[in-house]
């Protein structure tokens, strides 16, 4: 796949939530750490902080070919992994613009902000 078929860096929280809405197969990775997942998180999302990632990369290679989102708190971290998940060649990972504080705004105001 070349870099003019990759999908977007960042992909809309409102988009995330379409996909969630119509059970499109993908992987919502949440790379914050322990503490913060513990404060709020997405039930949908797998827990790999980011500080673990290079160590527990294994564990993604069954969504090497899907599309993966993932989110931090405000998108930053997120964009890194998502820039070193395609250095491995993951082409379809994509960061949740905003994180989840956006996502607690813009989708479920529910949900705690930190």
């Amino acid at each position: 796949m070349n870099e003019a078929s990759q999908p977007p860096l960042e992909i809309e929280p409102q988009e995330v939530q379409a996909w969630l809405d119509t059970d499109r197969a993908f992987l919502l990775l949440d790379c914050r750490e322990p503490e913060e997942h513990a404060t709020v998180h997405l039930r949908e999302a797998k827990l790999l902080p980011m500080s673990q990632l290079t160590s527990r990369q294994a564990e993604l290679e069954p969504h090497r070919d899907t599309a993966i989102v993932v989110h931090c708190h405000h998108g930053g971290r997120s964009l890194q992994v998502v820039e070193w998940l395609r250095q491995q060649g993951f082409v379809n990972a994509q960061s949740m613009a905003g994180g989840i504080d956006r996502w607690a705004l813009e989708i479920d105001p529910a949900l705690p902000r930190y």
